[in-house]
């Protein structure tokens, strides 16, 4: 017997059914925006991902050297890929361009709880524009679709900051500071040690006897505050922005869900803007549920024209873990709209033509493929939920009759083939009952 590789997972039918309807939802919801899905490679040149990340990002990537003598790796994430795609075509493309995919990813990394080598991923990016009102779309189409999931104004938050607005007041008290180290610091804050957290801030060149004011700046919540406390145009311009988004979102439902915070940095270091996170707002799951941003430098450093971008990502185990959580992780339950069972030798091809009507019709029907006996067909059809069973017999069929059994009460009735299934899309018992 082989075991599964560390790290990667496999779903039973039952685990899948589950999946497969909160995918639905969310693809459903992102639709409904005008998103438009794309496909996307699970392989990649290594040095895409260098590029974008540094050559130590190679220990955490699955990548070897193909037949070809290419180094390639599997796809950790979509961003970088999605943004090549963008830069390829995007001269040619209508603006904005909206696009999402679900996929899986690969990423070579430590084991731990939510956290796998191989997981889902769902990616909704807008490009081509850098007006408040993209920003606000990303956030509140998050919000919905989590709300189609079944979450409500408890069971989710979103904290919104700005990656300008954080590096400006970094500088206010350190013009040197090595912003990008001090961000990725801030989004470390709540996961280290205090000591820790210093010790980065002041290897990023930040004074040590200025951390106690940062950390009060950083706890404010209010942007009118905020903008009292700090100086700049540059400040005042990512606090517009912020109350521009803010402005939009009030008008829809994702208002009950947004708050402002600075604490929010977000390590990666391609965000430009906007940012924000969604946590669970009851705080038993403490990691981050997924987040996104604003991104307008990527495209164009990845070699393609300068493109505004902005959007948001999220793993399928970290979004599992709220679902189950609040209880709005949807039910496991299988079911089979007919089982067609087969009585005698000379049904088969009657069975078979039922069957390929009742599917033309959008239904889910199995039938014997295993030479079982009556009450071995009767028993199979109780363990795959099926609603209706219907029985095809050798006596029947000789009056042009077949029999149809209501599961859930064992009701039957004999029905004339001339009748079934009639017009009926799903012809149930009651269908043909008082007939």
């Amino acid at each position: 017997m082989h075991d599964r590789l560390k790290g990667f997972r496999e779903f039973y039918p039952e685990e899948m059914a589950s999946r497969r309807r909160v995918f639905n939802s969310i693809e459903n919801t992102v639709r409904s925006y005008g998103f438009k899905e794309i496909g996307t490679p699970s392989l990649e040149h290594t040095q895409l991902y260098i590029d974008k990340s540094g050559s130590e990002i190679v220990d955490h990537l699955y990548s070897f050297t193909d037949q070809g003598g290419r180094d390639i790796t599997l796809t950790p994430e979509l961003t970088p890929t999605v943004a090549r795609m963008v830069a390829l075509r995007g001269k040619s493309l209508p603006k904005p361009i909206k696009w999402f995919s679900t996929r899986p990813f690969w990423r070579y990394e430590q084991v731990q709880q939510g956290r796998f080598r191989e997981f889902y991923q769902t990616n909704v990016d807008i490009f081509g524009s850098s007006s408040p009102a993209a920003d606000a779309e990303i956030i509140v189409c998050a919000a919905h679709m989590l709300s189609n999931l079944g979450l409500e104004k408890g069971d989710f938050t979103f904290l919104v900051s700005h990656r300008s607005l954080l590096s400006d007041i970094l500088k206010s008290f350190s013009p040197t500071v090595d912003f990008i180290a001090a961000i990725r610091a801030i989004d470390k804050k709540e996961k280290i040690e205090n000591q820790l957290y210093e010790t980065l801030l002041s290897e990023a060149g930040f004074p040590l006897s200025s951390i106690d004011d940062l950390d009060d700046i950083l706890s404010l919540t209010d942007l009118s505050e905020i903008a009292e406390l700090s100086h700049g145009d540059s400040i005042q311009s990512a606090i517009q922005n912020l109350e521009n988004i803010f402005d939009i979102i009030s008008n829809t439902s994702a208002e009950k869900h947004c708050s402002i915070s600075l604490k929010t940095a977000r390590g990666l270091d391609y965000y430009t803007g906007f940012i924000f996170e969604c946590f669970d707002a009851s705080g038993e799951v403490s990691r981050s549920i997924f987040g996104g941003g604003r991104y307008d430098n990527l495209i164009q450093d990845l070699g393609g024209p300068s493109i505004p971008a902005v959007g948001f990502a999220f793993g399928d185990a970290t979004l599992e873990k709220l679902l189950l959580r609040t209880g709005t992780w949807p039910s496991s339950n299988l079911l089979t709209d007919y089982y067609i069972i087969q009585v005698g030798d000379n049904t088969h091809e009657s069975a078979i033509q039922l069957a390929h009507t009742l599917r033309d019709r959008g239904n889910t029907v199995e039938t014997d493929v295993s030479g079982k006996k009556f009450k071995a067909q009767l028993d199979y059809s109780n363990s795959i939920n099926a609603e209706t069973v219907i029985i095809v017999g050798e006596r029947d069929l000789k009056e042009n009759k077949i029999t149809i059994k209501k599961m859930s009460t064992g009701e039957e009735i004999q029905v004339s083939l001339d009748h079934f299934p009639g017009t009926n899309t799903s012809p149930k018992y009651e269908d043909y009952a008082t007939k």
